[in-house]
């Protein structure tokens, strides 16, 4: 109930303050990553639907009087009339929207989660917003005392809400550090929160300054950049492979923002971040290699099962050939056509997919290949199997057209129906690998700007 917790600060500012025991509301806020929206874990139909539900408060407290109608009082008299009407349409059309809402969550079960999740996040920011308000009339002594900690921590959960609020409050706290020496941008890298990272391209002539500082061991962004993933990170991407591939993306993405000079300084225990990275992901290595290997034999039976079946059935025709001619007996039918055609494109796509994998299998598994080579491969190799399973269906099912339902619609439509099986079964259990391997591969990228607002 943060927008209660909201009231009950401006009523009470002392209680944005630390306690006894050094605690804070604020730092508590920041411990809590699933109270913001960048520690959900929304689908894309989760977020579509996010974008459009209203926000519904559950506050206890007194309602309050809305802003736009406080501030009415100050525009000339003349102007009053007009923008009260304007302001009694608004709510009119807010109200009639939120009485939709209320009608669809009955229906709509999810709708009612995701709505409950927008509010739980929007109140959460202007709680965060309201401490900060109160917490700006301290002195600086205080202000620091009791702000330098929680943004720590959010940088380390991940919650870059908090630290853009924080820091557009107190910009001279974006230098703040922890025992290890360890900005907020250090913590980010270290804890794989790209959110947080991604804040430092908003940034202008502070950036440099940032990325060059060492933390109490004299490792450098690139060297925790080496380091491994906290588990729980790890585990947000399938398979080792490309769980090597995201450490990777990381590596590669800090190296571009230190200096070159950087990239071959040693820490106190005399590794350079390459070094760094190669002993620590050793073990995620030979599990990625593993992995692949294990998937692309998998693909490999597959395809060589479907070349077998599709050259067999190249030879020996459906319904034989013409014992004078030698043409097959059906050669001028339509399905016997599709026949033809689908049984050789599967010949071709699961030999495709059979050489992609033994490519696979053969590789010499070099920490490079994990970025785009492997993924790539596995990627033809997966494509070309699922179209080599969709075309066997369909020449199968021509086939059984053919022979048993010449001139009878309920054969066709029952084989149809059937064919579309094993097409759906590869869908959902396989389609979502080959998704994430090409999201991971040629998608946009968990890097990069995503906001025109300035950091600091």
């Amino acid at each position: 109930m943060y927008d209660f917790a909201t009231e009950l600060v401006k009523q009470h500012p002392d209680l944005a303050k630390n306690d006894e025991h050094e605690k804070s509301a604020l730092k508590e806020l920041a411990m809590k990553e699933f109270a913001f929206l960048s520690g959900s874990r929304l689908n894309y139909w989760q977020l579509l639907l996010f974008s459009c539900v209203p926000v519904r408060s559950t506050s206890r407290s007194h309602k309050r009087i809305p802003n736009d109608v406080e501030n009415v009082t100050d525009e000339p008299q003349m102007f009053k009339p007009k923008l009260c009407e304007r302001l009694y349409f608004r709510t009119v059309i807010k109200k009639l929207g939120a009485l939709l809402f209320d009608v669809l969550e009955k229906c709509m079960p999810p709708l009612l989660h995701v709505r409950e999740k927008k509010s739980k996040h929007y109140n959460a920011v202007k709680f965060a917003e309201c401490l900060c308000e109160k917490i700006e009339r301290l002195s600086h002594e205080e202000v620091d005392s009791i702000v330098s900690r929680p943004l720590l921590e959010a940088a380390r959960y991940g919650s870059y809400e908090l630290v853009e609020i924080i820091v557009r409050k107190f910009p001279s706290l974006v230098y703040s550090i922890d025992r290890n020496d360890k900005n907020i941008f250090h913590l980010a890298i270290e804890h794989r929160c790209e959110n947080v990272f991604n804040l430092v391209y908003q940034m202008s002539q502070h950036r440099h300054q940032l990325m060059i500082s060492a933390d109490s061991s004299r490792n450098t962004m690139l060297h925790l950049a080496g380091k491994l993933a906290p588990q729980n990170k790890l585990n947000l991407v399938s398979g080792p492979a490309l769980q090597m591939q995201r450490e990777l993306q990381w590596f590669k993405e800090v190296k571009k923002l230190v200096p070159p000079s950087y990239w071959e300084i040693c820490n106190n225990e005399g590794k350079i971040p390459s070094v760094v990275f190669t002993t620590e992901h050793a073990e995620l290595k030979i599990k990625g290699e593993q992995w692949m290997k294990d998937t692309a034999n998998s693909c490999t039976i597959a395809a060589a099962l479907i070349a077998t079946i599709a050259f067999a059935a190249a030879i020996t025709v459906p319904g034989g050939n013409d014992g004078e001619s030698g043409l097959p007996t059906f050669a001028r039918n339509v399905a016997f056509i599709v026949f033809s055609i689908s049984n050789a494109a599967s010949l071709f796509t699961s030999s495709t997919s059979l050489l992609v994998c033994l490519s696979v299998l053969t590789s010499r598994y070099a920490e490079e290949d994990f970025l785009y080579a492997l993924p790539r491969s596995l990627i033809l190799g997966l494509f070309t199997l699922f179209l080599s399973i969709t075309l066997m269906t369909i020449s199968f099912s021509a086939t059984v057209y053919i022979v048993f339902g010449q001139k009878k619609a309920f054969v066709l439509a029952s084989v149809a129906t059937l064919a579309c099986l094993p097409i759906v079964s590869f869908v959902l259990l396989q389609f979502p690998l080959l998704v994430a391997l090409m999201s991971s591969t040629y998608g946009h990228g968990i890097f990069g700007k995503k906001s025109n607002r300035p950091f600091y």
